[in-house]
């Protein structure tokens, strides 16, 4: 167990899971990660172990077959996760919070019906809100939903489905009309919709396609794809929650929990990039000594250590908060912005301790550099991270003349 990212106040049994899935990164994940990553393959047998592991099912309630662990002890998995390979942190990702929307959202029968085969892994999750024109705009979305008897009927294109090829079940925000009068605020015509498909791409269900996964810089392995509905029809029992005009709660919902995740896999990726850079100074020699003895690479050692514990302290900090049933936006929003930045700040401190070997795809250094970029941009990016902190302390330290 490394010195720094140390967690103070855990449980025994979190304290268990925690070296459980260190071990498993370390003997499963860590030696073909970068094998796999570079041939573009989707993961089957780590997947396969997580599953096994129960770690699909980490988050959702014992009642339905899950573990019933916190925010915090899932954040602190996904930071080993990460450590070992970006990627596979994803399939876990997308997979929770459609979960975690149900369980905090969807009806009886709703979670009756998904969340004992989600937490099994026989059916993974899947969440759409993008579009290819709107990025980090949701509320300019252009799906739609329309009302047919006991249906609806969707149709749109969605963008960056992470997982949008192994998922059996995607959420997916759309527009809908229906009870939701003309002049009505964007954010309240918007309804969540679980669809359920076949895993695959192509035609994966009448009007439903997934064309094909898109080809990446980095986060390979992961599928991420487009999703396109055609007439699709969806019965109404499959409106998340019961009621239509609720979807961006419960999306924003979601992704404040997966914001908490991409903070901890920004801490995990540094880490791991830290580790590499230390490990590089003591084998490396120039000029008759290790390059670790050179002040300069010593203080870029310091700086690394400093931000991957800065990170962790402020990831730990935004889950324990909403763990505790508090708003945690703002911690969330911080957490993702520092430990997204940080983590590109060290694994590029990392890439030039490797020096020249830092850009030979033999190294893993290589590897992290194309990943870490990112976590700048998912789940909201660090511009729009910063509108939210920034709207929050306005809310916080509102002038009062």
């Amino acid at each position: 167990m490394s010195r720094l990212a140390q967690t103070h106040g855990l449980t025994d049994v979190q304290r268990e899971i925690l070296s459980t899935v260190r071990d498993f990164v370390d003997k499963e994940i860590i030696p073909v990660a970068t094998e796999l990553e570079h041939r573009d393959e989707y993961p089957q047998d780590i997947v396969d172990g997580l599953k096994e592991l129960g770690l699909f099912g980490l988050m959702i309630p014992e009642e339905y077959g899950g573990l019933g662990e916190s925010l915090l002890t899932y954040a602190l998995c996904v930071e080993e996760i990460a450590r070992g390979w970006m990627s596979v942190s994803g399939i876990i990702n997308t997979h929770f919070i459609v979960a975690y929307m149900l369980k905090q959202h969807g009806t009886r029968e709703q979670k009756d019906h998904f969340l004992p085969r989600m937490a099994a892994g026989d059916i993974r999750g899947a969440f759409s809100m993008s579009e290819p024109a709107l990025g980090s705009d949701v509320s300019a979305i252009s799906s739609k939903a329309v009302r047919d008897g006991e249906e609806y009927v969707l149709n749109g294109q969605k963008m960056w489905l992470t997982n949008g090829g192994t998922s059996s079940l995607v959420a997916v925000l759309v527009k809908s009309d229906e009870g939701h009068p003309e002049g009505t605020a964007p954010h309240k015509s918007m309804t969540t919709f679980l669809v359920e498909k076949e895993p695959g791409f192509g035609e994966v269900r009448p009007g439903l396609t997934i064309p094909g996964k898109i080809d990446k810089m980095g986060y390979k392995g992961v599928d991420t794809t487009e999703l396109i509905m055609d007439g699709l029809r969806i019965p109404a029992n499959r409106v998340l929650g019961g009621v239509t005009g609720r979807g961006f709660y419960q999306m924003m919902d979601g992704v404040e929990v997966g914001r908490v995740n991409v903070a901890a896999r920004g801490c995990g990726v540094a880490q791991r990039a830290f580790e590499l850079g230390v490990r590089y100074a003591q084998q490396r020699h120039t000029f008759g000594k290790q390059i670790a003895q050179h002040q300069a690479i010593q203080f870029k050692l310091a700086e690394m250590a400093t931000k991957v514990e800065a990170a962790h302290a402020m990831m730990v900090n935004a889950a324990r908060k909403k763990d505790s049933g508090e708003r945690n936006d703002l911690e969330a929003g911080m957490a993702k912005y520092l430990a997204s930045e940080y983590c590109k700040e060290v694994v590029e401190d990392a890439f030039r301790i490797h020096g020249g070997y830092g850009f030979s795809k033999e190294y893993e250094i290589e590897r992290l550099y194309r990943e870490a970029p990112m976590l700048l941009i998912g789940e909201g990016t660090a511009e729009i991270q910063k509108m939210i902190i920034g709207r929050r302390l306005l809310e916080e330290y509102r002038f009062q003349g």
